[in-house]
């Protein structure tokens, strides 16, 4: 897994569990830079892709989101299904309409 020095990275990808298509996900919804996910929350960010897009997305992009708002502000690079069980635990399972994986 990628661990790179959060002060430094300037591009998504270069985040821990982001690739191109996950970038590509986070560009649509104004996260341009990796700064940018300082202070957010995942769930909105999650709430706000599927918004832009008309789709709902496979839960696990809200763990991946977590996982790069807990790096940006920690510094610590965890795998993103580490975050499996704690957004089971803050978010209510609804109806997925549509379910684009990754």
């Amino acid at each position: 897994m990628k661990n790179p020095d959060r002060e430094k990275i300037v591009r998504l990808e270069e985040l821990p569990n982001i690739g191109k298509a996950m970038a590509a996900y986070l560009q649509l919804i104004n996260i341009d830079h990796p700064q940018k996910l300082i202070g957010k929350e995942a769930v909105t960010l999650y709430e706000e892709l599927c918004a832009h897009s008309g789709k709902r997305y496979d839960p696990c992009v809200i763990d991946i989101f977590m996982s790069v708002i807990h790096f940006m502000e920690s510094g610590e690079a965890l795998p993103w299904w580490s975050f499996t069980d704690e957004r089971k635990k803050r978010v209510l399972h609804k109806p997925y309409q549509k379910l684009v994986r990754e």
